[in-house]
């Protein structure tokens, strides 16, 4: 137990992080997507999934969920050599060794957790088809305009690629760029078979407003790293979308804003902050944080605690194990040094621990974007936002808790025309509860909430223009009609022939 505890403590502090899943000299085949697989466990099963997602610098993006757990993205690491697997959840404890089987398709090993070994097998989960799946051919053609397209950050010197969406019509319409939450995403922000910003984008704009939605630094057709941006350097990739929208036909120059989910909502924010013209004209906050970033991180920590049914004693070692750690990364400006005294606290609280990972996990703590987070405050900029802005968070929200972050929001924005709303029983991707998901096929597929669409959708309308209602063109002409020629019903008759 004493061991659990410490591979627990030791992950609460970096499941905030992207990890990185690190492939040998060999492997087999590039792995890309997510496996699914039944975990028998006392009184039943639980259905674990897990993802991994290739970075443009060779390494991977890995994370687990399990929704009957309502777990998401907890960060995982990978070992690849030829076929032989390993994963680490070191968050929870647990590790599962197999082989890739069938190029891929299976991963068949061992399970291993506190108290529990048992054979495991994950199967390649097929994304299913979607109104708005990115690459997809087998989709109908949507009613409005949709192109593949590159853009430039030119302070970072990156190209990123995207998707706009703009509504069928003359224009000129308003516009949104979509920003997505912490670790890289591709630009439907895909979380196995929940495409949310595919979702959003399409809702959006057969109702009048175009979407810019593009994938992560890295990740993708998107140039870049995304494990060594700050939320500042984000912010730069924002306003470059929104330069490329001003530029664009059809567009609205003076109606363009940013939507975004958890960090991303943060970026918008920070960057409706900034001086000069290049400002967003609106905000949408989608789960935006409050707090500081340290006291998100506790916050997010004690809920995890609670999941897993750690005892008060367990919660008061991780909390301060986090602090000491913590403060070593604020108070040693010097990277190596930092991370020496980070990885011999990781080893003393946990012998078993290998020596490599111990520096990786090291490495990620004092990385540039967790020493920007650990001290970010967003309230420190809000009261410079004067433009309109929408801000919303799920009741059911374990990440961003909207009781201590929606408060601090709507008190730092003082100087804006804000609304604000907490939606009931939606988590933190915005998805009702399961229920009320929507049945394709006779099996019940994810959705983004029908609520906060609507809402998303009239409150941008009531801040920009809404699109004039579109004639209908099949009424009556009561206009009179010229008398038909003889000769035309030849001609009728001809067309008649040839149909």
């Amino acid at each position: 137990m004493k061991k659990a505890l410490h591979a627990l403590v030791l992950l609460l502090l970096t499941f905030w992080l992207p990890f990185v899943a690190i492939a040998g000299d060999t492997p087999t085949a590039v792995l890309n997507g997510k496996w699914k697989g039944p975990l028998k466990v006392p009184g039943g099963t639980l259905d674990l999934i897990i993802t991994l997602v290739p970075l443009s610098n060779g390494t991977y993006y890995a994370a687990l969920d399990a929704p009957q757990q309502r777990i998401s993205r907890m960060p995982a690491e990978v070992e690849l050599k030829g076929t032989d697997l390993t994963i680490r959840i070191e968050q929870a404890g647990s590790r599962f060794v197999g082989k890739v089987k069938d190029g891929g398709a299976h991963l068949t090993g061992t399970w291993t957790q506190p108290g529990l070994s048992v054979p495991l097998v994950l199967t390649r989960v097929v994304a299913s088809a979607a109104p708005l799946a990115t690459g997809s051919k087998m989709r109908l053609t949507p009613p409005y305009r949709e192109e593949e397209v590159i853009f430039t950050n030119a302070d970072a010197k990156i190209r990123l690629s995207g998707t706009l969406t703009i509504p069928a019509g003359p224009g000129p319409f308003p516009a949104v760029a979509l920003l997505s939450d912490s670790g890289p995403q591709d630009r439907d922000a895909e979380q196995y078979d929940y495409r949310m910003f595919g979702i959003l984008a399409d809702h959006l704009t057969r109702r009048g407003i175009a979407v810019l939605r593009f994938d992560d630094r890295g990740v993708g057709k998107s140039q870049g790293n995304y494990l060594t941006a700050t939320t500042i350097d984000l912010m730069g990739d924002a306003q470059a979308a929104m330069t490329f929208l001003r530029a664009r036909n059809l567009i609205n120059p003076e109606q363009i804003g940013l939507i975004g989910h958890g960090e991303g909502a943060n970026v918008a924010l920070l960057a409706a902050a900034q001086p000069g013209p290049s400002k967003p004209a609106f905000v949408v906050s989608l789960a935006g944080y409050g707090l500081t970033g340290r006291n998100v991180l506790v916050r997010q920590q004690l809920e995890i605690l609670r999941l897993i049914g750690a005892n008060p004693a367990q919660v008061k070692a991780a909390l301060e194990f986090h602090e000491r750690v913590i403060d070593i990364v604020r108070q040693t400006p010097n990277d190596n040094q930092a991370r020496g005294k980070v990885a011999a606290n990781l080893r003393l609280n946990n012998t078993d621990l290998d020596p490599q990972m111990a520096r990786a996990r090291a490495a990620q703590l004092t990385s540039p974007w967790s020493r920007y987070f650990l001290d970010f405050d967003p309230s420190q900029k809000l009261p410079d936002v004067t433009c309109p802005v929408l801000t919303l968070n799920g009741t059911a929200d374990l990440q961003v808790d909207p009781e201590h972050n929606l408060p601090i929001l709507k008190k730092g924005l003082r100087n804006a025309k804000v609304k604000s709303d907490r939606i009931s029983g939606v988590n933190h991707w915005f998805q009702p509860e399961t229920k009320d998901w929507p049945l394709v096929n006779g099996v019940q597929q994810p959705t983004f909430s029908p609520k906060t669409l609507d809402i998303v959708r009239e409150w941008i309308f009531d801040n920009t223009t809404r699109p004039a209602p579109r004639p209908i063109t099949n009424s009556v002409d009561t206009t009179p009609k010229p008398k038909k020629e003889k000769v035309s019903k030849k001609v009728d008759k001809a067309a008649q022939a040839s149909r």
